[in-house]
């Protein structure tokens, strides 16, 4: 057993030095795991050890590791076909572009491949909308802290000036308001302003959720002067905050909405979602993706879907999100090391009263937990939608003991 451990030791080091030579550092000093296989809510790395899963790859991982049903979809459409371009009809992306459609406000869809790929896409679809009317509206609004993806553009549309001070000049025409604050938009609009683009969780920033009366007051304003409202997903969407889409839960309906993450469950995939209006801004070339709806990624995409509506999977982020966060608030009056606990469903943030949140992170790591820590004070969890009752009451006990110091 020891020889066992010790070549599995060799093993972690030589793949740490090899991603030190060749790889390029943007991931900073990554935690030292080896990602061997997942099942389930659980990833077992090259040193034989079991990690509960509870960031999901960053709200990717919808299904955890190795679900049935994705892994048939997988396997049944990649000995079919892979890649086709989109010259040519294929039916998975069809049916996936139907399904999202039939469950949410859009008349259209397109399939792009990432997070940032879709907000792109919205970004883009909403000036061409402007321009097709012959009034081009360039200006767009988004919220401070909030984050939309790392291209050009998006880091752009980004309100943390960290993302865009070292890559400028920034692609233009993006202004700045606080979150939450509807009266700043109101003195920001202008007669330039052709759509307002916010996050209702704002999750890179540390889970911050939109207020209810603040989104109910802007989609108001949208409406009342021809702005559209673009709702970016990427990280709530696919059910993470209990319903299918966090808007659901906000009383109303946006123009265009961008998702990814969780959409196929581990293969990559964007979509943006418009309403009949708004998808005029594109036209016949305006647009396109070599691999964006690719028949792999809807597949897989196609699979969540049916496994989220067979299994009442929102049902269980409602039931088991709750729990976690009214125990971590206990948790955190008992030990008075926890500040607050916020979000919705199974995207949460957990603000430390005192202590580093990359020190927390690493502890839950040696006792074999996965989470995601933002800034200096937060933990971020967003643990696949199975996640059972039982799974949480472990990943709460070790998380009281770590903040009690107890090994």
């Amino acid at each position: 057993m020891e020889d066992i451990n010790l070549m599995n030791d060799e093993k972690l080091q030589e793949i740490i030095a090899y991603d030190e030579q060749y790889y390029m550092p943007v991931f900073g000093k990554r935690v030292p795991l080896v990602v061997d296989h997942g099942k389930g809510a659980y990833l077992y790395g090259t040193d034989g050890k079991k990690y509960m899963d509870m960031i999901g790859g960053i709200a990717v991982n919808t299904l955890g590791h190795g679900n049935g049903r994705l892994v048939r979809a997988i396997s049944s459409q990649a000995k079919k076909v892979i890649h086709c371009c989109n010259y040519y009809y294929n039916e998975p992306q069809t049916l996936l572009a139907k399904k999202l459609v039939e469950m949410s406000f859009a008349d259209k869809v397109f399939f792009a491949n990432s997070g940032a790929e879709a907000n792109e896409g919205a970004i883009k679809l909403a000036r061409g909308y402007w321009y097709k009317l012959g009034t081009p509206k360039p200006k767009i609004i988004t919220a401070t802290m909030s984050f939309h993806g790392r291209t050009m553009a998006t880091i752009a549309a980004t309100g943390q000036e960290k993302f865009r001070t070292p890559f400028g000049p920034v692609t233009p025409g993006f202004e700045y308001v606080p979150f939450n604050d509807i009266e700043a938009i109101k003195k920001t609009a202008d007669s330039q302003t052709g759509a307002i683009m916010l996050e209702l969780i704002q999750g890179e920033s540390g889970v911050h959720p939109a207020d209810f009366d603040y989104i109910q007051a802007v989609r108001k304003f949208c409406t009342e002067n021809k702005i559209l409202l673009i709702i970016d997903e990427v990280q709530t969407g696919v059910g993470h905050t209990g319903t299918f889409f966090a808007y659901e839960q906000f009383g109303i309906q946006p123009d265009i909405l961008t998702l990814a993450k969780g959409l196929a469950g581990g293969v990559p995939i964007g979509a943006v979602l418009a309403n009949k209006v708004a998808s005029t801004g594109f036209g016949p070339s305006d647009h396109g993706s070599t691999f964006g709806g690719n028949p792999l990624a809807c597949a897989a995409g196609l699979a969540v879907l049916e496994e989220i509506e067979s299994k009442n999977l929102l049902g269980n982020v409602q039931s088991v999100g709750a729990y976690i966060q009214k125990k971590l608030t206990s948790v955190g009056k008992k030990t008075k090391k926890i500040a607050e606990v916020r979000g919705k469903g199974l995207l949460l943030g957990i603000e430390l009263e005192s202590g580093s949140s990359a020190d927390v992170k690493m502890k839950l790591f040696e006792k074999g937990f996965l989470v995601s820590s933002i800034g200096s004070n937060v933990i971020r969890i967003a643990p696949p939608l199975n996640l059972t009752r039982f799974q949480a009451v472990k990943f709460i006990s070790a998380f009281q003991d770590v903040l009690e110091g107890k090994e």
